[in-house]
């Protein structure tokens, strides 16, 4: 039998159009007639719209709207008819005069060039008034009267196990500390970008997200239209991390414009817009009190989340989920909480809630296993949970307990000095540190299309996203191995709402969930072809059983005696030449309601920090992972090291600094706000586990976008910490904190 494509190292398929500038991305599209737009922010944080004088800006040539408040098209219930968080968000589209926070779209200009429409929107006036109460803007004062909010991710905001009094009171050694982690933006390559067209009553959007199906949705029932009359538009994502996994106030603003201009309308964020009206990682405390018994086995654990969100709605950063189910322990509490601010709404930010609680938790084990001069590899196998307690379910799979020795024996953590500050090379303290990586498995329902062409080729379609994870790449390895067709002739497409729907490409389930769909469409595709086969009199095959019939390399072959056979296109020929197609939809059963479905992992680092200036430099990073089947070796190597190196920034740059007096973001650009570099990274080693899972989906399969940020940032204080002896916890761990 040939040798499966998937789980091959294949290079990308849609790689030569990108590095030959070929694909092309929402802001590229072009459009007969297309003018641009700019989006026009608040700059106070809360407060009333007292005017907006207009007539310098429509003075500027070329100008064909300025859309305020007082004359945008009024919307069915407000603009608030798709809300449903934490997707459908509260948007800001101009319908009244109330501002919530500084950076909120308060009007939008369009003129013939994006030179006009620039100059024009720098000649509005806008006068404020104040608002009765002053804005709330301080994280600690506004906590006094914080709220837990209606649920968490599907789950309850506070949970409780055990006696967790009781298991303190027992512990050897205690633990109690806090940990913060700042705000963080999103920094895609690829900024917000959205051209909206009518053509009657029909609006297609050319929108960069990473949920077509999404944004139709939200645009059509804000709009108050059908959802077959907007189209979206989307083949290539440049970067998205969570930002573009909602349709934001900008997308329905730039279909109001076109709508009133009459003309395709291009708006493009520009780079601190991007810190404005789009989400962002919110700040977080986290209060853990941990407690182990002589011989580091946890007799309790208590986890307290505080989180900021907007005074539109709450977004929780659910950072309490992993310790409900990581390591085992009889007792166990946990809370989350929401503080409400004059700032714009949070988001989904690459492994939201679990980057940032494994982080607190994970350093707040490393604290307890020295306390109790334990190794902190030995003290998480001590409390290793064969079982989801949270749950009461039992894993799919998990190869946790491989992942820390295989990862330990490529790091040599072995020959770690367990004294902090006792390694050293020159004048740089040397320090090795490790924690654990967890992210949960998700799937959703998703249909596929595949069509097979007269000249033997496949056609497959799902309206999914690629973010540059490598979806076109492993979806054509799904499909030619379904198929029984080579990769390169296999064309494989997405970015389209008019294409069989698929879920949002977030939580790290496109490829769990579009896989199955498309390998059943394309399995179903292939059955029907041998049915017409074997039924047609003039077939080699004619009379055989279906199940005797090998589909490979474009031609179906008896099994028995592989010589017997014919191309797929002769069978195609024969049949009037006509192409033909089947349809798939794949989703989740009640495995769920039967197991706990999570991806693990374990992250050994090695930190030098200068003993002089507090420099930090990250030398090698080795992870290791089960994470079901791996459908692509080269792909998957890309998402687990790209996840790695969020992890650096999250650990030890990126912080997005608020002005306390007016809300307003003081490093919005790439210039000031600090995301890793090549010269910032060291070696990064991946490794994959081998790892049978036949629960999570027909293919077996975990996502990997998302993991590989996890426990990072944890690794990285516990080596920042073995080599100094400096317990940093307040994120990002900068030079200052060190000094």
């Amino acid at each position: 039998m040939d040798t499966p494509f998937t789980g091959r190292a294949m290079d990308r398929s849609d790689g030569p159009l990108k590095v030959c500038g070929q694909a092309r991305y929402a802001a590229e599209f072009t459009l007969p007639r297309m003018v641009h737009a700019r989006l026009v922010l608040s700059t106070v944080p809360s407060g009333r719209l007292q005017r907006i004088d207009t007539r310098a800006a429509q003075a500027v040539p070329g100008v064909l709207l300025v859309m305020t408040h007082e004359n945008a098209p009024r919307l069915p219930k407000g603009g608030k008819a798709a809300v449903e968080p934490p997707a459908g968000r509260v948007l800001s589209l101009l319908q009244d005069d109330e501002v919530h926070y500084n950076g909120e779209p308060i009007a939008l200009v369009v003129a013939e060039t994006l030179e006009q429409c620039s100059e024009a929107a720098q000649q509005l006036v806008v006068t404020y008034a104040s608002p009765s109460t002053p804005a709330a803007l301080d994280f600690e004062q506004a906590r006094r009267t914080a709220h837990a909010p209606k649920e968490v991710q599907r789950q309850k905001p506070d949970t409780s196990r055990g006696d967790v009094a009781a298991g303190l009171q027992a512990a050897s050694q205690v633990v109690s500390a806090t940990y913060t982690t700042p705000v963080e933006h999103h920094n895609p390559m690829e900024p917000h970008a959205t051209m909206a067209s009518w053509n009657g009553e029909k609006l297609t959007l050319y929108d960069a997200t990473q949920y077509v199906s999404g944004v139709r949705d939200t645009v059509a029932k804000t709009m108050g239209i059908s959802p077959e009359q907007v189209r979206v538009v989307n083949p290539y994502v440049g970067g998205g991390f969570g930002c573009k996994g909602s349709a934001w106030s900008h997308v329905v603003l730039a279909a109001l414009a076109a709508q009133r201009v009459g003309r395709p309308v291009r708006l493009v964020l520009e780079r601190p817009q991007m810190f404005g009206p789009v989400g962002n990682r919110p700040h977080t405390e986290q209060v853990l009190s941990l407690g182990a018994d002589a011989q580091g086995r946890l007799t309790a654990l208590r986890h307290e989340v505080a989180s900021e969100t907007s005074v539109m709605e709450d977004w929780v950063e659910p950072s309490s989920l992993c310790t409900r189910m990581l390591y085992a322990c009889d007792n166990v509490v946990t809370t989350q909480r929401l503080v409400k601010l004059n700032i714009a709404t949070p988001t989904f930010t690459r492994a939201p809630g679990e980057a940032t609680g494994t982080f607190a938790l994970d350093s707040a084990l490393d604290e307890l296993s020295y306390a109790l001069r334990i190794d902190p590899l030995e003290m998480r196998l001590r409390n290793h949970a064969e079982r989801d307690a949270h749950k009461n379910l039992p894993y799919s799979s998990k190869s946790l307990r491989e992942c820390y020795r295989v990862g330990a024996e490529r790091f040599g953590w072995a020959r770690r000095d367990p004294r902090p500050q006792a390694m050293r090379d020159g004048r740089w303290q040397v320090g090795w540190g490790m924690a654990t990586a967890t992210y949960p498995t998700n799937r959703s329902p998703a249909q596929a299309l595949a069509q097979l062409l007269p000249d033997g080729t496949a056609v497959v379609q799902c309206g999914s996203q690629d973010l540059g994870t490598g979806t076109y790449t492993i979806m054509t390895q799904v499909a030619a191995d379904a198929l029984g067709l080579p990769p390169q002739r296999v064309r494989f497409e997405l970015g389209d709402s008019a294409m069989p729907k698929a879920p949002v490409s977030g939580g790290s389930q496109t490829a769990a969930s579009v896989a199955p769909a498309v390998r059943g469409a394309c399995t179903a595709l292939r059955e029907r072809l041998v049915a017409l086969a074997v039924a047609d009199g003039n077939s080699p095959l004619h009379g055989q059983r279906a199940d005797a019939v090998t589909a490979s390399d474009g031609w179906l072959r008896l099994t028995a005696d592989p010589k017997r056979g014919e191309p797929m296109a002769a069978v195609l020929a024969r049949q009037g030449g006509q192409a033909i197609e089947a349809h798939s939809e794949s989703k989740p059963g009640p495995e769920r309601e039967q197991f706990s479905m999570h991806a693990f992992g374990a992250v050994f680092t090695e930190v030098h920090v200068d003993a002089d200036l507090g420099q930090i430099r990250v030398p090698r990073i080795v992870g290791a992972y089960g994470i079901g089947r791996l459908l692509n070796e080269k792909t998957g190597h890309s998402q687990l090291m790209g996840g790695i190196v969020w992890g650096v920034g999250l650990a030890l740059m990126e912080e997005t600094w608020r002005d306390p007096r007016n809300g307003r973001f003081v490093n919005a650009n790439l210039a000031d706000y600090h995301v890793p570099v090549n010269a910032d990274i060291g070696t990064i080693d991946t490794l994959v586990v081998p790892e049978d899972d036949p629960h999570v989906n027909p293919l077996g399969a975990k996502g990997i976008g998302e993991i590989g940020i996890t426990g990072v940032g944890a690794a990285l204080a516990n080596a920042v910490f073995h080599a100094t002896g400096k317990r940093i916890r307040d994120l990002p761990i900068t030079l200052d904190k060190l000094l």
